[in-house]
């Protein structure tokens, strides 16, 4: 396993998209161990804040297939998975492929599409492949969802089921800059600089081969058991109606393995499990009526099982 590999590459990507993204090298590392992980991944905020940059931004970094699906109302299923169409000329059906078929697909404010065409998502985010007219068809390898959504403006959107957040292996804030980097977003913005001038810094062959070593990197029994306490504990807080289920152990775990690869380690510490916990655990907690009264977060409620969860002590060596 080359630790060093995706440390290289790590940095080749959150330098190339932090060339466009001000001020949020966090958010960027973050989003680049989804990509790690080859997970999907959901950046929900406000109007303005970059999201759909931050998508394009790491989609271009990689030469390999991206598309971009802006999700409206009127959006079918078959325009994002495709569609069989009969060729009457050679008396015969062909598939033509939807954009869900490139390695990195942007589906700009994901909310805004029906529900029957966001379980025509769930199944090829899930599954990595489309069944139309009861033949299935693969996607390419590797593949991931960045998508868009804006958790306040409400009219024209169809919210989010659990079911379709489960499959998001993290959400991410992008949050509001600070006075210094909002300047620079400006000076940069009216210099012309946006995420079309990126030029991919990783093929599709090194990434996949950084993704296979991702997963070689070595687990202690000890921290896989922290991240299920975690999950566990989810599930019993005072403030959650339901919990993480064993998929947001997994998802922790998985996270935890990208972000110790990108530190050029060759193992998963529990500090990793940590710094992933929020973003990987909160988007998956429904809380209760008397929490969401008291405007309680999820990102709270992650944060107090932080807190209460004793980390284990690695063995010698690691």
């Amino acid at each position: 396993m080359s630790a060093t590999r995706a440390g290289e590459v790590a940095t080749l990507i959150v330098d190339n998209v932090c060339g466009v993204i001000r001020g949020k090298p966090e958010l960027v590392r973050l989003a680049v161990a989804a990509l790690f992980a080859e997970g999907h991944l959901l950046v929900e905020d406000v109007p303005g804040l970059g999201k759909t940059t931050l998508a394009r931004c790491l989609a271009r970094s990689v030469d390999g297939r991206w598309s971009r699906v802006q999700c409206t109302p009127d959006l079918l299923p078959g325009d994002v998975t495709g569609v069989t169409v009969y060729r009457q000329k050679d008396d015969e059906f062909t598939f033509h492929p939807g954009p869900v078929f490139a390695n990195v697909v942007v589906a700009d404010e994901i909310n805004r599409a029906t529900p029957r065409t966001q379980s025509a998502l769930l199944e090829v985010m899930a599954e990595r492949r489309v069944t139309v007219d009861g033949v299935a068809h693969e996607v390419p390898r590797p593949f991931l969802v960045l998508a868009t959504q804006n958790p306040i403006e409400l009219e024209g959107t169809y919210r989010l089921p659990e079911a379709q957040r489960d499959r998001f292996l993290m959400r991410l804030s992008v949050g509001y800059p600070d006075l210094d980097t909002e300047v620079l977003v400006v000076l940069s913005d009216c210099a012309g600089v946006s995420a079309d001038d990126l030029t991919p810094v990783v093929d599709v062959a090194t990434l996949r081969a950084v993704i296979d070593d991702v997963r070689m990197v070595h687990l202690e029994r000890a921290v896989v058991e922290y991240a299920a306490r975690l999950a566990a504990a989810t599930r019993v807080h005072e403030a959650v109606r339901y919990g993480a289920s064993p998929r947001g152990s997994i998802a922790l775990v998985r996270t935890a393995q990208a972000v110790a690869a990108m530190d050029d380690r060759t193992f998963v510490t529990p500090d990793d499990v940590k710094e992933v916990a929020v973003p990987v655990l909160a988007h998956r907690l429904v809380l209760t009526a008397e929490a969401e009264l008291a405007a309680r977060g999820a990102d709270e409620v992650v944060r107090d099982v932080l807190a209460a969860t004793p980390a284990p002590a690695l063995t010698a060596g690691h």
